[in-house]
């Protein structure tokens, strides 16, 4: 029998509380005990680059960790607290994985309410069976799904985050955005509005790495940053051609058999387009297999919530001068206005940025 002590349960019950509402006891359990597993493998990073017994490899990517905070905190005015100060090897590749869910002729996706942070579009498990038999469960009752596995998932600043094994093994670019990103999270978080939170810590990071850049990347890190950016705009510009097709279609008076014909021939030509944009860590074949496996409502509707609000959030910033602090409390005003206004308010600012951006 497990005996928590008055601060494990004190975290138990607060976890539930930020999970809970609509989700039922089995699903928040395992995310209680999915976070206590995390938190008792944690260790300061500052304790473990002074061990002597630390390889070096870690040893640098939690060095670089510490700098990347410090340059949030100092240079992005992100929030000053006790994130990403300590460390845990969680022994697997994924934090959590994400399971979406958009009906067959819809690319609404399906959302799961919680008492802290209101409705999103995705339920987290810390168990990739768990995440595989819950989406198997939305499959069979015709639901296009997708599962996705995540490196970081955020409390909002309820609880320490803490730098995961997972974070690691990639590039002192990709480990920024991954901080700048989560970081973000705790300025600014809107309930029930995955689309305007996501976006707006995209935009954040994305001004962060240009930041980070300016003041410590190499000319072949800068070019390798942008040359990935031209690649996601096209991606990105692609898919959302495709989207607003699909749009058209569940939006017509065809049959629902027609509909599904005309749905696979879109879905063939959109992987047939993206299959084309090969990364340099993605050889064709597995590309492929990829694209076969993932790309659906679902996948096509997860991708905007990160992307769809971005260049409206950059307008902001813009507008500000590039004062973060400034564009924060912009952001703040704006998050407290109804849905509808909020985001007919940020689309106006970037319609208005790009004709300026337009005239000679």
């Amino acid at each position: 029998m497990r005996i928590w002590r008055p601060l494990t349960l004190n975290l138990a019950i607060g976890l539930a509380i930020f999970l809970g509402g609509c989700a039922n006891l089995g699903y928040y359990a395992q995310a209680v005990d999915g976070h206590l597993d995390i938190r008792h493998r944690t260790r300061p990073i500052s304790e473990i680059i002074a061990d002597p017994g630390t390889g070096e490899a870690l040893k640098r990517s939690l060095t670089t960790v510490a700098r990347l905070r410090e340059f949030a905190i100092r240079e992005l005015e992100l929030p000053d607290n006790q994130s990403f100060t300590t460390y845990a090897d969680i022994g697997r590749p994924y934090a959590i994985w994400n399971v979406s869910a958009a009906p067959e002729l819809s690319l609404e996706l399906e959302k799961w309410c919680f008492v802290a942070a209101g409705c999103v579009s995705y339920r987290g498990f810390f168990s990739k069976i768990e995440a595989e038999r819950f989406a198997e469960g939305l499959r069979t009752k015709g639901y296009d799904v997708t599962v996705g596995g995540v490196r970081a998932y955020s409390t909002l600043g309820w609880f320490k985050e803490p730098i995961l094994n997972t974070f690691l093994g990639y590039s002192d670019i990709e480990l920024a955005q991954l901080i700048f990103h989560e970081l973000a999270h705790q300025v600014v978080y809107v309930r029930d509005d995955s689309t305007f939170n996501e976006s707006f810590a995209t935009a954040v990071e994305l001004e962060g790495i240009g930041r980070w850049l300016n003041d410590n990347g190499t000319d072949e890190q800068q070019a390798a940053f942008e040359a990935a950016q031209k690649r996601k705009a096209v991606s990105a510009e692609i898919m959302l051609e495709y989207r607003k097709r699909l749009e058209a279609l569940f939006a017509s008076t065809l049959s629902n058999a027609e509909k599904r014909t005309a749905k696979a021939g879109i879905f063939a030509e959109l992987r047939e387009k993206l299959s084309g944009l090969q990364t340099t860590k993605t050889g064709p074949g597995n590309y492929d297999r990829w694209l076969a496996q993932h790309l659906n409502n679902a996948y096509l509707a997860s991708i905007s919530t990160y992307t769809r609000l971005v260049p409206a959030f950059q307008a902001l910033l813009a507008r500000d001068e590039g004062n973060l602090g400034k564009f924060y409390e912009t952001v703040k005003e704006i998050s407290h206005l109804p849905e509808s206004e909020r985001t007919s308010l940020l689309q106006a600012e970037w319609r208005g940025q790009a004709t300026a951006d337009s005239v000679p």
